[in-house]
């Protein structure tokens, strides 16, 4: 075989073309590179609902016998579910329920609407609502949890400095998806009645609820129609400090007026006070930052740890902001140690190449076909939408070893050609030609052998 017509001649008899390319295909890698998403392993999405019920004032011994066992019945016959995991604490349950990869979400999710219907006759007549569910992404982890704390400021001031600045500031960083507030403290009036003085005036808890929801509401005062134009009435209603509470009057009694204060004591506190967010010995709030759907999780972690110190200044002096944990710590560890593991067998590759081959000439020509092929990979890794995670690097890592292979088969053979006297040029186009269907058949042969894994289920396929 000449050798003339394959590919490798035509790139040997136009050199400019061939660099051209070259040049494309590793400035491609590098641009894709920085671009390519980061993850410890790569997604895989298991559909996944998330059930929850509300009964207040039941334990946990309750809700978990009561609520959580005739779901955990009805749920178990639907088909395609994997795992079912729940939880119950005070006046709450909660049901995770993952389903295998090719089980449709929406489909999972009217079957689990039906199993709560059909499951609706067991639970406990006085429950305020059914149970609701909501689908999730178990893989959506939050990227970054911070802990916002104060040694002097009050728990309901410290929480709404958190809403209202911290989690509209970090929204708006790039790349960050949803932010989540928990152990927040908002802040509330607590009504806290006094029952011997409700009997002795033969009134009831309704009543003390009528008159808090009636008075406390921002009604429409209506408007004001002239000849030429329309005013209208604003005037706010709602009542938010507790004496203001404090007057408001129940009932009538003998003619005179039952105020708040006389059957209850008025208080200024938090929504739920059983709820609360801990950082060391002090009371703070945890915001769970969570990223947009294919963001690069390291350079998304990277811009919030960039703004933190801004967003400190823009707080009250006695708040503290830390890191309370950082989801990047492993897979920059992980990713790290793969790296190094590439580094170190590209170096050997080469160490190995110069001394069996003993020409410098032959091992830069490999070593430079080895750069070329890892730099391009990662633009055909953009293109086709794969992250750089743990397995993608490991497949690098091996795809080293057949790159060497094939080019030390085909560089041999052009020398083989050399020692017979023929030119460079020549020995060239015969030496690549001659092999190059060969080693091409080779690669297909190798990839061939990991087809049957794109018809495989579950986390493998």
């Amino acid at each position: 075989m000449s050798g003339r017509g394959s590919v490798s001649a035509w790139c040997i008899d136009h050199p400019v073309a061939t660099l051209l390319l070259t040049f494309a295909l590793v400035l491609l890698g590098v641009i894709a590179f920085p671009r390519l998403p980061i993850a410890p392993l790569p997604e895989a999405e298991f559909p996944t609902i998330q059930v929850t019920a509300q009964l207040p004032g039941a334990s946990s011994e309750t809700m978990a016998s009561s609520v959580a066992t005739p779901l955990e019945v009805q749920f178990s016959a639907i088909p395609g579910m994997t795992q079912m995991t729940s939880s119950s604490a005070l006046g709450s349950t909660n049901l995770t329920l993952q389903f295998t990869l090719n089980k449709s979400i929406d489909t999972a999710a009217q079957e689990v609407q039906a199993a709560i219907n059909t499951a609706a006759g067991r639970l406990p007549a006085d429950m305020p609502s059914l149970p609701t569910w909501r689908k999730v992404n178990p893989a959506d982890s939050p990227v970054l949890i911070l802990s916002v704390s104060s040694s002097l400021m009050p728990g309901t001031e410290l929480s709404d400095v958190t809403e209202t600045i911290l989690a509209r500031q970090l929204s708006q960083i790039e790349g960050v998806g949803q932010v989540f507030i928990t152990g927040q403290q908002r802040p509330a009036i607590r009504v806290q009645a006094a029952p011997e003085k409700l009997a002795a005036l033969g009134l009831t808890l309704a009543d003390i609820r009528l008159a808090v929801q009636q008075t406390s509401l921002n009604l429409a005062k209506g408007a004001l129609y002239g000849k030429d134009s329309i005013s209208t009435l604003s005037s706010n209603d709602q009542l938010f400090k507790p004496q203001d509470y404090a007057q408001l009057i129940v009932s009538y009694k003998n003619g005179a007026p039952v105020q708040l204060k006389d059957v209850a004591r008025v208080v200024a506190g938090s929504e739920n006070a059983y709820v609360k967010a801990w950082s060391g010995d002090q009371q703070g709030v945890n915001i769970a930052i969570f990223r947009q759907p294919g963001a690069n999780i390291v350079d998304t972690v990277d811009r919030i740890q960039r703004e933190l110190p801004r967003l400190q200044e823009m707080l009250p002096a006695t708040v503290e902001v830390s890191v309370l944990n950082d989801r990047t710590r492993t897979i920059r560890a992980s990713l790290h140690e793969v790296e190094l593991t590439l580094m170190i067998a590209v170096l050997l590759v080469v160490a190995v190449m110069a001394l069996f081959l003993r020409q410098l000439s032959a091992t830069l020509i490999v070593s430079a076909v080895l750069g070329v092929s890892l730099i391009a990979s990662f633009a055909m890794m953009y293109l086709f939408g794969f992250s750089l995670n743990n397995l993608t690097l490991v497949a690098i890592v091996v795809a080293v070893g057949f790159v060497v292979d094939d080019a030390i088969v085909v560089v041999e053979n052009i020398h083989r050609h050399l020692e017979a006297g023929q030119g460079m040029r020549e020995a060239a186009i015969k030496g690549a030609g001659e092999i190059g269907f060969t080693v091409v058949s080779i690669s297909f042969s190798l990839v061939a052998a990991f087809i049957p894994l794109l018809f495989m289920g579950g986390v493998v396929g």
